[in-house]
């Protein structure tokens, strides 16, 4: 087996190559159609996914069977400044890779957010909810799903939220470098969602890519809390001095509209491959763990 994987220096995307390379991690052993898959990880150095010419060239060289994009512009008031480019990198890139993977008859995978909702909702939102962005990010990661789904038979959609992993930067390490440097932080706590571990994510996936069960799947960690309850776990569990007080989204002054309610259930995964995801707070003491042990 052949497996492109794009966004590959990311947290998601070197956390497939790794998990790729171990063949399992703390929820259990990936498919064994996996072992000794030859395993091509490009960043955007090496293809720039919004080149629709460099995109097809290199697909068909390289004519792997599986094509999985973390590749993605997820800076969310950055994109309100840059709509533009956020189509590009989030929608015109993934449909790029998704008509070259159909020509070739491989399967593509394509990550997504929870941001593709409004944010209203009072219960998670499960896959077939109707979808209806607020934000530039959120409008074009879902015009990214459209046109993956337009463009690539064989298609898996994961949408996730709140994720956190060992490489590249994410809430969990803003939060403990902050804490560490002015032992007092204040975060939202009108907003709520479903962190998620990076490695949790990477595991479905491969599960998933492993069937012919195509569609959209809710992928997030089990549970749900506000942004103060997250970062109150992380100075707890990372065992830093420092006082957490909690905010309201229109005190916290962004340029870009967050969702107050995000949380997805994952019941495409429970019908399907099945739903291992752990609860929030555990996958979480287990990542600050290994985070503390790489920072020695």
């Amino acid at each position: 087996m052949k497996i492109l994987i794009t966004g590959s220096k990311g947290q998601l995307g070197n956390t497939i190559c790794e998990l790729l390379k171990t063949g399992e991690n703390s929820l259990g052993k990936i498919p064994t159609d996996y072992i000794n898959a030859e395993i091509i990880a490009v960043d955007v150095d090496e293809l720039d996914i919004t080149d629709n010419l460099a995109v097809q060239t290199f697909v068909e060289e390289a004519k792997p069977d599986l094509i999985i994009n973390c590749a993605a512009y997820t800076n969310v008031d950055g994109c309100e400044t840059d709509r533009e480019l956020a189509e590009k990198i989030n929608a015109d890139g993934p449909e790029n890779l998704a008509l070259a993977a159909n020509k070739l008859g491989a399967k593509f995978v394509h990550v997504s957010t929870d941001y593709v909702f409004r944010g209203d909702a009072t219960t998670p939102y499960v896959e077939t909810d109707q979808c209806d962005p607020v934000t530039a990010y959120g409008s074009s990661k879902r015009n990214g799903e459209i046109k993956v789904q337009s463009a690539c038979e064989k298609h898996y959609i994961f949408r996730t939220s709140w994720l956190y992993g060992l490489i590249g930067n994410n809430f969990v390490k803003t939060i403990r470098r902050v804490a560490k440097e002015k032992g007092v932080l204040t975060v939202v706590n009108d907003q709520r969602g479903n962190p998620t571990n990076c490695e949790d994510l990477a595991y479905h996936i491969l599960l998933a890519a492993n069937t012919e069960c195509y569609g959209i799947y809710h992928c997030t960690g089990s549970g749900e809390c506000t942004w103060f309850d997250f970062a109150k776990k992380i100075i707890e569990f990372s065992n830093i001095p420092c006082t957490v007080d909690p905010c309201s989204t229109e005190q916290s002054n962004r340029p870009a509209k967050r969702p107050a309610y995000s949380s997805l259930d994952n019941r495409h995964l429970r019908q399907t491959v099945g739903d291992k995801m752990r609860e929030w707070k555990v996958a979480l003491k287990e990542y600050i763990i290994k985070l503390d042990a790489l920072e020695k």
